[in-house]
């Protein structure tokens, strides 16, 4: 294996791991995030030489266990940072007292504290869980690399002066601070399935929805906590389900009328449908059945998924669901019923510059027969478009009105 590919693997894998872990044992935000980075250019200066080890992660996780011990040594001139040496020279500390042994997980509701702001609990997340740039969450959130590190410093700092404790709530706590954790795990799983996004991000979002499912009756027995994390993990299998039919041979995104559905994943569907029974009508729930609507061999139901996104309208009235509302009912009621929805969508400028409602316009305005018109509409779209493969899709639209 590819030195550099192995520390990327290792990375991946690990990095969550170790950060949480040392963060558990230590309390050190800091100190936990500069040992898992230097066990990483670590692995990059000795792997050439000594070869990738058996169990990357193993190696990763003692080497960044044995920085912090090191670091804490120097630095042990008080008894609780000997008692924190003491706790740290354990390789195997076991299920901690509030009975989460994913540190991950309860990572997550830490960084989900309601004292943060709602921004810097998602930055926080993506750069500690996910290990995602900092220049990329910066841009995701319009603004600048130097503004989102002083916004992720301000947040440790929260966290480290407030005294947040570092586990996963319950009772009242646990309800304020669900729908924070699930949004985290959303923005998580979108970040891995955007055409360019990491397919490892989604897989994560996935594995700590289950975990979430699973633990969630010990600490909440509120069916409609349930019902929202049910939701959102069946969402996310019903979309995950098609990522293999996603693109063609030479690369290119298809729709979903394009797609080989022999390519879907049946058990991420079946699992998604089991999911459904007994869901409420919370925001995920309804997504979930939007998704599964979209996840049948037979034409799609939109008049069903119009219903669902006029519920969900109601409950989220934001600028994206009123752009998914208008063209479910564009696709449901005809054009012209998309491009009036959308028209009052767009009234109040918050879609001003996003490429997909453009490119709403520009199908239902094609639809409509104004093809020179959705030509330029699409090209429009594309070049306000993030996603290289998403650009060259729309630029493919926009040729085919031409034509």
């Amino acid at each position: 294996m590819d030195i550099a590919s192995a520390v990327t693997t290792g990375a991946a894998e690990a990095y969550p791991r170790i950060v949480g872990a040392l963060i558990r044992m230590t309390g050190d935000w800091d100190l936990a995030e500069d040992c898992a980075q230097e066990a990483l250019a670590g692995a990059l200066q000795r792997w050439p030489s000594s070869g990738v080890p058996d169990n990357p992660g193993a190696w990763l996780m003692t080497t960044a266990r044995n920085r912090a011990i090191d670091v804490l040594r120097r630095a042990a001139v008080e008894r609780t940072k000997l008692q924190q040496l003491a706790i740290l020279a354990d390789p195997e500390p076991g299920e901690t007292p509030d009975g989460f042994p994913d540190d991950r997980l309860r990572l997550i509701f830490t960084c989900c504290h309601p004292a943060l702001p709602l921004e810097a609990r998602v930055a926080l997340t993506l750069r500690t869980i996910c290990g995602v740039r900092t220049a990329d969450i910066a841009r995701a959130f319009l603004t600048t690399e130097a503004a989102m590190t002083r916004r992720l410093t301000r947040a440790k700092t929260k966290i480290a002066q407030a005294g947040i404790p570092y586990r996963v709530p319950q009772g009242p706590a646990l309800a304020e601070r669900l729908p924070g954790v699930l949004g985290v795990l959303y923005v998580l799983f979108t970040n891995g399935y955007n055409p360019d996004g990491e397919p490892a991000f989604a897989d994560e979002a996935i594995r700590l929805a289950r975990l979430l499912r699973t633990l969630l009756p010990a600490v909440s027995p509120a069916p409609e906590d349930l019902s929202e994390v049910s939701g959102l993990l069946a969402l996310f299998l019903f979309q995950h389900s098609r990522r293999a039919a996603r693109r063609s041979p030479d690369g290119r995104l298809l729709t979903l009328e394009q797609q080989d559905r022999a390519l879907w994943d049946r058990d991420a569907i079946a699992e998604g449908r089991a999911l459904l029974d007994g869901l409420g009508d919370g925001p995920y729930a309804l997504q979930a059945r939007i998704a599964a609507f979209h996840a049948t061999d037979g034409g799609t139901d939109w008049s069903g998924i119009a219903a669902c996104y006029d519920l969900l309208w109601k409950r989220q009235p934001t600028a994206v669901i009123a752009l998914n509302r208008a063209v479910a009912h564009g696709y449901a009621h005809g054009p012209a019923a998309g491009l009036e929805l959308l028209a009052a969508a767009r009234a109040g400028g918050a879609l001003d510059g996003y490429p997909h409602a453009i490119a709403a316009e520009a199908e239902f305005t094609a639809r409509a027969g104004d093809h020179a018109r959705a030509a330029a509409l699409f090209r429009d779209a594309a070049a306000l478009a993030h996603s290289p493969a998403e650009r060259a899709a729309l630029l493919e639209r926009a040729d085919g009105e031409e034509r």
